[in-house]
Protein backbone atom coordinates (compact mmCIF):
# COMPACT_ATOMS: atom_id res chain seq x y z
CA UNK A 1 0.00 0.00 0.00
CA UNK A 2 1.33 3.36 -0.82
CA UNK A 3 1.71 6.50 1.65
CA UNK A 4 -1.00 8.31 -0.38
CA UNK A 5 -3.18 5.43 -0.28
CA UNK A 6 -2.86 5.08 3.73
CA UNK A 7 -3.80 8.20 4.51
CA UNK A 8 -7.32 7.73 3.72
CA UNK A 9 -7.24 5.11 6.70
CA UNK A 10 -7.93 6.32 9.46
CA UNK A 11 -7.18 4.47 12.73
CA UNK A 12 -8.23 5.26 16.08
CA UNK A 13 -6.51 4.18 19.12
CA UNK A 14 -8.53 3.83 22.38
CA UNK A 15 -6.81 3.14 26.10
CA UNK A 16 -6.39 4.25 29.15
CA UNK A 17 -2.86 4.65 29.54
CA UNK A 18 -1.51 7.27 28.58
CA UNK A 19 2.04 5.86 27.50
CA UNK A 20 -0.10 3.62 24.94
CA UNK A 21 -1.84 6.39 23.29
CA UNK A 22 1.37 8.65 22.78
CA UNK A 23 3.51 5.82 21.59
CA UNK A 24 1.15 3.73 19.59
CA UNK A 25 -0.07 6.81 17.62
CA UNK A 26 3.59 7.88 16.34
CA UNK A 27 4.21 4.45 15.51
CA UNK A 28 1.24 4.05 13.24
CA UNK A 29 1.37 7.54 11.72
CA UNK A 30 5.35 6.88 10.80
CA UNK A 31 3.56 3.41 8.86
CA UNK A 32 1.63 6.32 6.76
CA UNK A 33 -1.81 6.30 8.18
CA UNK A 34 -3.68 9.20 9.96
CA UNK A 35 -3.78 8.08 13.71
CA UNK A 36 -5.91 9.58 16.78
CA UNK A 37 -6.17 8.61 20.30
CA UNK A 38 -8.73 8.67 22.67
CA UNK A 39 -8.60 7.99 26.59
CA UNK A 40 -11.30 6.27 26.68
CA UNK A 41 -14.88 4.30 24.71
CA UNK A 42 -16.84 7.43 25.93
CA UNK A 43 -14.98 10.30 24.48
CA UNK A 44 -14.71 8.71 21.33
CA UNK A 45 -18.33 8.02 20.94
CA UNK A 46 -18.88 11.73 21.24
CA UNK A 47 -16.57 12.88 18.24
CA UNK A 48 -17.08 12.57 14.36
CA UNK A 49 -14.20 10.31 13.89
CA UNK A 50 -16.41 7.41 14.81
CA UNK A 51 -17.68 7.61 11.16
CA UNK A 52 -14.23 8.09 9.73
CA UNK A 53 -12.53 5.14 11.48
CA UNK A 54 -11.75 2.73 9.25
CA UNK A 55 -9.43 0.47 12.31
CA UNK A 56 -9.91 0.52 15.99
CA UNK A 57 -7.18 -0.30 18.12
CA UNK A 58 -8.29 -0.60 21.49
CA UNK A 59 -7.34 -1.95 25.24
CA UNK A 60 -10.15 -4.46 26.41
CA UNK A 61 -9.57 -3.25 30.11
CA UNK A 62 -10.70 0.36 30.21
CA UNK A 63 -13.10 2.33 32.97
CA UNK A 64 -16.59 2.19 32.70
CA UNK A 65 -16.93 0.73 29.35
CA UNK A 66 -14.35 -1.86 28.46
CA UNK A 67 -12.99 -2.88 24.50
CA UNK A 68 -15.59 -5.52 24.36
CA UNK A 69 -18.63 -3.16 25.57
CA UNK A 70 -17.25 -0.21 22.78
CA UNK A 71 -17.37 -3.53 19.77
CA UNK A 72 -21.18 -4.32 21.39
CA UNK A 73 -22.34 -0.56 20.93
CA UNK A 74 -20.64 -0.14 18.11
CA UNK A 75 -22.82 -3.09 16.42
CA UNK A 76 -25.76 -1.69 18.02
CA UNK A 77 -25.73 1.57 16.18
CA UNK A 78 -25.15 -0.76 13.24
CA UNK A 79 -21.31 0.89 12.79
CA UNK A 80 -18.77 -2.57 11.37
CA UNK A 81 -15.37 -1.22 12.07
CA UNK A 82 -12.93 -3.85 12.39
CA UNK A 83 -11.02 -4.31 16.04
CA UNK A 84 -7.55 -4.69 17.23
CA UNK A 85 -7.66 -5.49 20.34
CA UNK A 86 -4.69 -5.19 23.10
CA UNK A 87 -4.34 -5.89 26.55
CA UNK A 88 -2.07 -6.60 29.37
CA UNK A 89 -4.34 -8.97 31.12
CA UNK A 90 -5.34 -11.78 29.53
CA UNK A 91 -5.46 -15.27 29.52
CA UNK A 92 -5.43 -17.77 27.47
CA UNK A 93 -8.93 -17.81 26.70
CA UNK A 94 -9.56 -14.74 25.95
CA UNK A 95 -7.59 -14.55 22.60
CA UNK A 96 -9.75 -16.94 20.91
CA UNK A 97 -13.14 -16.04 22.12
CA UNK A 98 -12.41 -12.33 20.59
CA UNK A 99 -11.41 -13.67 17.33
CA UNK A 100 -14.14 -15.81 17.19
CA UNK A 101 -16.67 -12.64 18.12
CA UNK A 102 -15.52 -11.16 15.14
CA UNK A 103 -11.64 -9.13 15.97
CA UNK A 104 -9.31 -8.62 13.54
CA UNK A 105 -6.46 -9.93 16.19
CA UNK A 106 -5.63 -9.85 20.25
CA UNK A 107 -2.47 -8.63 20.84
CA UNK A 108 -0.76 -9.30 24.54
CA UNK A 109 1.31 -6.54 25.73
CA UNK A 110 4.01 -6.29 25.29
CA UNK A 111 3.45 -7.09 21.76
CA UNK A 112 6.25 -6.24 18.74
CA UNK A 113 6.14 -3.05 16.61
CA UNK A 114 5.26 -5.85 13.15
CA UNK A 115 2.73 -7.34 15.22
CA UNK A 116 0.63 -4.48 15.79
CA UNK A 117 1.31 -2.92 11.87
CA UNK A 118 0.13 -6.56 10.48
CA UNK A 119 -2.93 -6.48 12.71
CA UNK A 120 -4.09 -3.08 11.29
CA UNK A 121 -2.74 -3.95 7.62
CA UNK A 122 -5.16 -6.98 7.83
CA UNK A 123 -7.61 -5.15 9.32
CA UNK A 124 -7.39 -2.48 6.51
CA UNK A 125 -8.24 -5.38 4.11
CA UNK A 126 -11.33 -6.04 5.55
CA UNK A 127 -14.68 -4.72 3.46
CA UNK A 128 -15.47 -2.23 6.62
CA UNK A 129 -12.21 -0.74 6.47
CA UNK A 130 -11.89 -0.35 3.00
CA UNK A 131 -11.69 3.30 1.62
CA UNK A 132 -14.58 4.51 -0.59
CA UNK A 133 -12.94 5.80 -3.68
CA UNK A 134 -16.01 7.16 -5.65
Amino acid sequence: MSYESSRCFLVTVIDDDQSVRESLPDLIRESGYEVVAYPSAEEFLATGDLVRTKCLVLDITMPRMSGPELRSELQRRGRSIPVVFITAHGDATMRPRLLEAGAVDCLFKPFSDAALLAAISSALEWPEGRCDHS
